[in-house]
């Protein structure tokens, strides 16, 4: 069941990419994560796990879904992958809360 209407587009900001924004911060370890990779220009994943307490397999996978929701970008490299924030694309997330914000309230 399709619960998104038709007629709103889903690039960056629509109705998907909010969803999918708010799914991907909705592990407080992701947003530890989110916070870390802002004072970074980018890392690798052993930079993120040596700043939490977590397996380094638990962080890989919030990376992932950090990327699958299009809030970070990942930077293939042969020795050691790294990880930055899209801030373009984070920035059009905090513009499409903040219209469904002023739209609702």
């Amino acid at each position: 069941m399709n619960t998104v209407p038709s007629d709103i587009p889903d690039g960056h900001g629509g109705p998907g990419c909010m969803v999918a924004g708010f799914a991907a911060l909705s592990h407080p370890a992701r947003i530890t994560i989110l916070r870390h990779l802002a004072r970074a220009e980018s890392c690798c994943c052993g930079d993120v796990v040596e700043k939490l307490d977590l397996a380094q397999s638990t962080v890989s996978q919030h990376l992932k879904v950090l990327v699958d929701a299009g809030l970070v970008i990942f930077e293939p490299d042969r020795r050691r992958s790294r990880y930055r924030i899209d801030r373009e694309a984070l920035a059009a997330f905090s513009q499409s809360v903040d219209t469904l914000v002023k739209s609702c309230c």
